[in-house]
C-alpha cells in the first residue's frame, strides 16, 4: 500500500515479484602460483591470454616452470587465469636520480637495464603550468623511463611536469601508475638535476633462488600474511590450482602438496597434482602415498601421470620435459566451455595440444594397474596423439568406494556449492517463515531445473534428477528460534563411462521349412 492516501484517485505502486535468479559461477578460473622473471610479488593478477602474461610477468623463463604451464593452459583452450608471483628472495634494482631515490617496480635482474632521463621545461613553458598547479616554475621537471637502451627499449614511459613539492603532480603519486619504477624513501627538497641516470653496479637486483616450502607457506596466518600460496585469499574466486615447480624439470617441495590441498578444500577449488620428474609407473603410487594426500580433502585433487614432452622455444626447439598441470587445466577449461563441468575432461576429445610426447609411454596393463588406485594416466594413441585418459580424484581408488570418486562429479558438486552459496545471500535476515521457504524453493529450483535441461544430472525427469527442500520439516521451530533456515539440495550426478564392454556373438539362423 502507498505510504499515504491523501486525495481521492488512483494510486499505482510497484510490487516485488519475489523472483530472484541464481547465476552459476565460473568453473575454470585457474590459479597459477610460482616463480617469474618480473611482476608484482604476492599479489594475484588476473590475465586473459599468454600475451598478457608476457607483458606483466616476462613470459617464458628458463629458471621457472610457471611460464611453460601458463602457455600450455592457453594452448589447450584456457581462458581466465590468476597468477601469483613468488620472488624466492629476489631483490629490486635501485636508481639514485640526484637524490630522488627510485626502485624497480618488482624484484629481479630485469630492472638492471632501467634508464632514466631528467629534463627541465623552459621557463616560458613552465610558467603557465606551474601557475595552474600552484607551484614554482623551478619545481617542474620531466621524467623519461626506459627498460633497455634508448635505441630499442622494451618499454618506455614519459611523465611530464612532475614536482617533488606538494602539488597535483607530485612525483611519488604520479609514479604509482608506472610499470617500471616507484619512489623510495623521502622526496628531496629540490627537483633532480637534468641528465641521464642508470642503475649502479652496487644497486642491481637479482632473481633470487629456487623456491622453498616457506616461500609458499611461511607460517603466517591469513590475517597477518596472505603471502605465497595464501595470496590467493585476496581474490574472490578461483576453481583450479596449479603449482608449477621453480625449474621446468624440477619438483615442488613435498610438504606443500598437503597444504595446497587443504587450502583448496577451504576455497571450494580443485588441485592438479604433478608427478615428480623421476616417477615411473611402479613408483608413482608410493610417491603419492608419502605426500599425505588422503582423507576427505583428497576429493578436491587429482594426479595426472606422467609428465609431458614438448619443444622449448628458449632452447631452439629442443624437446624438454614439463609438468602437465597447465595442459590438463586447459583441457578442463575447454571441456567446461563446450560440454559443461559435468563432462569428464578425458577421452579422445581431450587431446593435449602442443605436446610431442610423454616421459613414460604406458601400456594398457600399466594403465590398468594405476587407474584402480586413483592415478589418472596420460596416454598416446596412434592417430589421436597425447590425451588425458583418466578422470578420478585422489579419492578415486576402488578400495575407498568414495562417492566423489570421479573428477566431474566432484567439480560439479563444488560448482553447485559455490553457486548456491553466493546465490542465497539474500536469504540472510529475511523473515524465517513459509513465504521465505517458498521463495527459496522457487529460486533454487529454477537454477537446478536449468542445469537439468542442459544435461547436468542423471534422470529422465526433474524428480529423478534433483530436489530442493526448505519447509517445516527441514527447519523446525527450534531452528527458527535460533535464527536458522535449513535448505537441502540433492542431485543425481552423471558418472563417466569408464569401461565400455562390447559383447559379440555369432547369430545363427534356422533354415525355413
Amino acid at each position: 500500500m502507498p505510504a499515504a492516501l491523501t486525495y481521492p484517485g488512483v494510486y499505482v505502486q510497484e510490487i516485488p515479484s519475489g523472483s530472484r535468479a541464481i547465476t552459476g559461477v565460473a568453473t575454470s578460473i585457474v590459479a597459477f602460483v610460482g616463480r617469474a622473471a618480473r611482476g608484482p610479488v604476492d599479489e594475484p593478477v588476473s590475465i586473459a591470454s599468454f600475451a598478457e602474461f608476457e607483458r606483466v610477468f616476462g613470459g617464458l623463463w628458463r629458471e621457472s616452470g610457471l611460464g611453460y604451464a601458463v602457455r600450455d593452459y592457453y594452448l589447450n583452450g584456457g581462458s581466465s587465469a590468476l597468477v601469483v608471483r613468488l620472488a624466492g628472495g629476489a631483490t629490486s634494482a635501485e636508481l639514485d636520480v640526484d637524490r630522488l631515490a627510485l626502485t624497480a617496480s618488482g624484484p629481479g635482474s630485469w630492472g638492471n637495464v632501467l634508464e632514466v632521463d631528467v629534463t627541465h621545461p623552459s621557463p616560458g613553458d613552465a610558467a603557465e603550468v606551474a601557475a595552474a598547479q600552484g607551484v614554482d616554475a623551478n619545481d617542474l621537471f620531466h621524467l623519461t623511463l626506459r627498460e633497455g637502451p634508448a635505441e630499442s627499449p622494451r618499454l618506455r614511459e614519459d611523465f611530464l611536469n612532475l614536482t617533488v613539492v606538494e602539488g597535483p603532480r607530485r612525483v611519488d603519486l604520479v609514479l604509482r601508475a608506472s610499470q617500471l619504477v616507484s619512489t623510495a624513501g623521502a622526496l628531496p627538497a629540490d627537483r633532480p638535476a637534468a641528465g641521464s641516470y642508470e642503475v649502479a653496479t652496487t644497486a642491481q637486483g637479482d632473481d633470487g633462488a629456487a623456491l622453498q616450502a616457506d616461500d609458499y607457506d611461511d607460517g603466517t596466518t591469513f590475517a597477518s600474511g596472505k603471502k605465497g600460496l595464501f595470496a590467493l585469499a585476496k581474490t574472490d574466486l578461483f576453481t583450479l590450482l596449479c603449482l608449477p615447480p621453480s625449474s621446468p624439470a624440477g619438483d615442488l617441495p613435498d610438504a606443500l602438496w598437503a597444504t595446497a590441498l587443504s587450502f583448496c578444500r577451504d576455497r571450494r577449488a580443485f588441485l592438479l597434482v604433478d608427478p615428480p620428474g623421476t616417477a615411473t609407473h611402479t613408483t608413482v603410487e608410493a610417491w603419492l602415498a608419502a605426500r599425505g594426500l588422503s582423507g576427505e580433502m583428497a576429493r578436491n585433487g587429482a594426479l595426472y601421470f606422467p609428465r609431458i614432452r614438448r619443444p622449448d622455444p628458449l632452447r631452439d626447439g629442443a624437446v624438454g620435459e614439463f609438468v602437465p598441470c597447465g595442459a590438463v587445466a586447459g583441457v578442463m577449461a575447454r571441456t567446461d566451455a563446450s560440454r559443461g563441468v559435468w563432462k569428464a575432461p578425458a577421452g579422445i576429445d581431450a587431446g593435449l595440444a602442443g605436446v610431442s610426447g610423454l616421459t613414460v609411454n604406458l601400456a594398457d596393463s600399466e594403465n590398468g594397474a594405476l587407474n584402480p588406485k586413483g592415478i589418472n594416466c596420460l596416454r598416446t594413441f596412434r592417430g589421436v596423439g597425447s590425451v588425458v585418459w583418466g578422470a578420478r580424484t585422489l579419492r578415486g581408488a576402488d578400495i575407498l568406494s568414495d562417492e566423489y570418486k570421479y573428477v566431474p562429479v566432484r567439480r560439479l558438486a563444488l560448482f553447485l556449492e559455490e553457486s548456491l552459496y553466493r546465490g542465497s545471500q539474500w536469504v540472510v535476515f529475511e523473515p524465517n517463515d513459509e513465504p521465505l521457504w517458498s521463495q527459496v524453493r522457487t529460486t533454487l529450483g529454477a537454477f537446478m531445473q536449468d542445469l537439468f535441461r542442459q544435461g547436468a544430472f542423471q534422470g529422465r525427469t526433474p524428480r529423478e534428477a534433483y530436489f530442493v527442500r526448505c519447509d517445516g520439516e527441514t527447519t523446525t521451530q527450534y531452528d527458527i528460534d535460533r535464527g536458522i533456515v535449513n535448505i537441502l539440495v540433492g542431485f543425481a550426478p552423471l558418472k563417466p563411462a569408464e569401461f565400455v564392454v562390447i559383447g559379440i556373438q555369432q547369430k545363427t539362423t534356422s533354415a525355413s521349412a
